[in-house]
């Protein structure tokens, strides 16, 4: 009896651990770093993920894992750069087609997609005891042996593709490429809408139990088609063609669904057990998106192509309404989540730092040295970025490189290549040395 309601003393105390929080991930597509209010987009209202940020941390120097979406997605399954897993350099193409060599290839051979062996998330979560979930777009390959599945998730509901029609959930070949769970399937409803909509009721299904979430919209990636327009005519020749008014509703539609799930995990009393993290898989797609300082898009890794919004919450742990200037990436959310829910992963299988424990610890900021290559066609972009300094370089057909400041131009306007050749020569080989030393695991 005394051994009983010692640890009932314990509990109340505090001293013994807590319930494992439940994790909510919310990926947006193609999200220009300065298209929501709380990172200054002109118009759009957006104060379901503003306040988000105002209970949580607001990060202005996160930065995509990938200049486009495929890639970024295999750094947050993997934990690892991209260029670990093979042919997943770029986003891959409708119906299944590889972009450059090494993707070209593995589509030849039916292998073009995220191999399940490489993944640690969800499968680390649920040794651990987490229900997993994940709801929307997939685009790690369209392949049986690529299914979501396949990877440990517990329900998938979404589609395989990069994106799809709002409404008919298509691609533009006509592709059918809507799932739940290994089986595809008819819905009716626009896909923003019905993301949130399965997200809820995994919420509900698993509410007395830990869980991990992970609610993937298509959102403000094209087609540019609002939650009225229905009868808008979208063809091949149109599917990418943006208007800044479709693109406003977009935005505001999907706050509108972020804006549920916080509510759902409200009436659930769940909310403050709860890690949200809101983040975008790359940068905006121009002329869409609105990016803020930042010069480049989609694609590229200047910074308007690579750096992201990033909001994170947890109501009691991490500080309400900080803005935090440390650099990470996406394989720091990571290594955080599987720190968090104390999931057991050997350290030389993710390249990430824990980000949710520093700032739980108020640690002070430290420089990154961070990389990225992306790959399309003929045309390849790359960088590093070492503290303040960062070296981009881009080849097609021929190669140029700059070297800039983003501490003190954030724009890219000010190239110090010349002015300052040692730093040049020096990031030049840091770059050239990981890419020797990143190659395929496959």
């Amino acid at each position: 009896m005394r051994f009983v309601l010692a640890l009932v003393l314990l509990a109340c105390s505090g001293v013994l651990q807590a319930v494992p929080p439940n994790i909510v991930l919310i990926l947006a597509d193609d999200m220009g770093y300065g298209d929501l209010g709380c990172y200054g987009h002109p118009r759009a209202k957006t104060p379901h993920i503003d306040r988000l940020a105002k209970e949580g941390v607001r990060f202005t120097q996160h930065y995509s894992n990938g200049t486009e979406c495929s890639p970024t997605r295999t750094a947050l399954l993997t934990g690892r750069y991209p260029q670990w897993a093979g042919g997943l350099e770029c986003a891959i193409g409708t119906g299944n087609v590889g972009r450059y060599d090494d993707a070209i290839e593995l589509a030849a051979r039916r292998q073009l997609g995220l191999p399940a062996k490489q993944v640690v998330l969800p499968g680390a979560l649920k040794k651990v005891g987490y229900a997993c979930g994940v709801f929307g777009k997939w685009h790690l390959g369209y392949e049986p042996r690529f299914n979501p599945i396949e990877h440990g998730w517990d329900e998938f509901f979404g589609y395989l593709g990069g994106n799809v029609h709002y409404f008919n959930h298509r691609e533009t070949s006509d592709l059918h490429v809507l799932f739940r769970g290994r089986l595809p399937v008819h819905s009716e409803g626009y896909m923003t809408h019905l993301i949130t909509d399965h997200s809820l009721a995994f919420i509900e299904r698993h509410k007395a139990r830990p869980f991990f979430l992970f609610v993937s919209h298509e959102s403000p990636h094209f087609p540019f088609q609002g939650p009225k327009d229905a009868a808008k005519k979208i063809t091949k020749e149109n599917w990418m063609t943006p208007d800044a008014d479709t693109y406003v509703a977009m935005l505001e539609d999907l706050d509108t669904e972020v804006g549920r799930v916080l509510a759902a995990l409200k009436e659930q009393n769940l909310d403050r057990n709860t890690l949200v993290i809101f983040v975008s898989d790359n940068g905006g797609f121009a002329p869409a998106a609105h990016m803020g300082p930042l010069r480049g898009a989609k694609s590229s890794t200047l910074e308007g192509g690579i750096r992201v919004p990033l909001i994170m919450r947890w109501p009691g742990k991490l500080p309400a309404g900080k803005t935090s200037k440390q650099v990470c990436a996406t394989f720091d959310l990571t290594r955080s989540i599987l720190n968090l829910a104390k999931a057991k992963v050997p350290a030389d299988r993710t390249d990430g730092t824990d980000i949710i424990a520093h700032i739980a610890d108020n640690s002070p900021d430290t420089p990154r040295t961070l990389f990225w290559r992306g790959k399309r066609g003929e045309r390849t972009w790359a960088a590093v970025r070492e503290g303040n300094l960062k070296y981009v370089r881009k080849t097609e057909g021929q190669t140029e490189a700059w070297l800039y400041d983003v501490s003190k131009d954030l724009g890219e306007k000010n190239d110090l290549l010349t002015k300052q050749p040692n730093d040049a020569a020096r990031l030049k080989a840091l770059l050239a040395k990981w890419e020797k030393d990143v190659r395929p695991v496959r």
